[in-house]
């Protein structure tokens, strides 16, 4: 089974927090916890991420900066 690789717009994301989001196509807002970020993020920085499903919803994994 492959993986969708998607990508989308940090919504807001605060390190001291240890969380954020990050806004899809589509609208949608996905929970982003810190220990899946490669790199510091900043709102309005683009991403590609994968999602698994987690107890409130679908969470965004392995997280990286692109250049959009």
């Amino acid at each position: 089974m492959s993986e969708s690789i998607l990508r989308g717009r940090v919504k807001w994301f605060r390190e001291s927090k240890g969380f954020g989001f990050i806004e899809v196509e589509d609208g949608k807002d996905i929970f982003v916890h810190i220990s899946q970020v490669e790199e510091p993020l900043q709102e309005g920085d683009w991403v590609e991420f994968v999602t698994k499903e987690g107890k409130k919803g679908p969470v965004a994994t392995r997280v990286k900066k692109i250049v959009n």
